[in-house]
């Protein structure tokens, strides 16, 4: 299920739209008539990766955040004890716990969000721990890292850094570019929400991390590397409001599962940027705002 946004791109479910175990749903999570109408045919588990995330864009428009985060969360949590869906699992952040300056969040960190983004994600992981105590619904909430790979929105740094060099434009980095972050490859994390759905307990939170750190810059120096440029590619512009500098979590909960990230930080930024230099039309349609206007045409604003 799917509201389809700016972001939403119906072309990343080509590959499984064939599949007689999917089915897809245009709607809102924060509508209670599409909830229901997704959920109302039956459903084992809800998994809601759904979220406004973009903490530049939190910054301008936090409403959006509010509406689709907290409420939205609110209306699945609403949908899953009226039908007693027996599991949900929340797709939630480490920017929850802010900033750390040295050791790793816990799953039990108290909660210090720098950004409305990471507020909205914060009252909406509440929200769920709050449903499992009152109503005993079966809820997990998960905390992960950064996650990158195939496919990801170029409003992400990542993906932002090796498009904007495909079209030999310069790379944006907030202030000095030493904001440290921990990352982890598309593949890793929903196999780490695929051995949760199957081992996890209910009432319980796990963190999904890697332990692969690094700065922005380094991130950024790897892929001017790997595409054949050099730092005169690198823009130092202003930073933003309440940048959080690091991000770090413990997941020994989750490795006592049985989970472990199979992909490396190198592995995985090669796989993502050769993607991306072989689906120039995906991005470049984005880019250039024609997808925008098809978006706009299909679905309204």
């Amino acid at each position: 299920m799917d509201r389809v946004t700016y972001a939403g791109n119906l072309n990343n479910l080509k590959e499984i739209e064939k599949s007689s175990n999917y089915k897809f749903v245009r709607g809102d999570i924060a509508n209670p008539p599409d909830v229901e109408k997704a959920i109302g045919r039956g459903v084992d588990c809800i998994i809601n990766y759904a979220a406004e995330t973009h903490v530049d864009r939190s910054i301008i428009e936090p409403d959006a955040f509010i509406k689709t985060d907290i409420l939205g969360t609110y209306t699945l949590l609403e949908a899953a004890k009226k039908h007693n869906v027996a599991q949900y699992i929340q797709i939630s952040t480490d920017e929850v716990f802010g900033s750390i300056k040295k050791g790793a969040f816990s799953e039990n960190s108290p909660f210090e969000p720098s950004s409305p983004y990471a507020a909205s994600k914060a009252g909406a992981d509440h929200l769920c721990r709050a449903y499992f105590k009152t109503y005993n619904l079966p809820v997990i909430v998960t905390h992960s890292c950064n996650v990158f790979g195939p496919n990801q929105y170029p409003e992400k740094i990542i993906p932002l850094f090796i498009t904007n060099l495909l079209e030999n434009k310069i790379i944006p980095i907030y202030g000095t570019g030493k904001q440290i972050r921990e990352w982890i490859f598309i593949e890793d994390h929903c196999r780490a929400i695929e051995m949760i759905m199957k081992k996890g307990q209910a009432g319980e939170v796990y963190n999904i991390g890697t332990g692969s750190s690094k700065q922005n810059i380094e991130t950024a120096r790897f892929i001017l590397k790997e595409m054949g440029f050099d730092k005169k590619m690198i823009e130092y512009v202003k930073d933003r409001s309440g940048h959080d500098f690091r991000y770090a979590i413990n997941y020994k909960k989750l490795k006592g599962l049985g989970w472990e990230p199979r992909v490396g930080w190198d592995e995985g930024l090669c796989r993502t940027i050769n993607w991306y230099q072989e689906n120039k039309n995906w991005w470049k349609k984005i880019k250039s705002g024609e997808y925008l206007k098809y978006y706009k045409k299909q679905y309204g604003k």
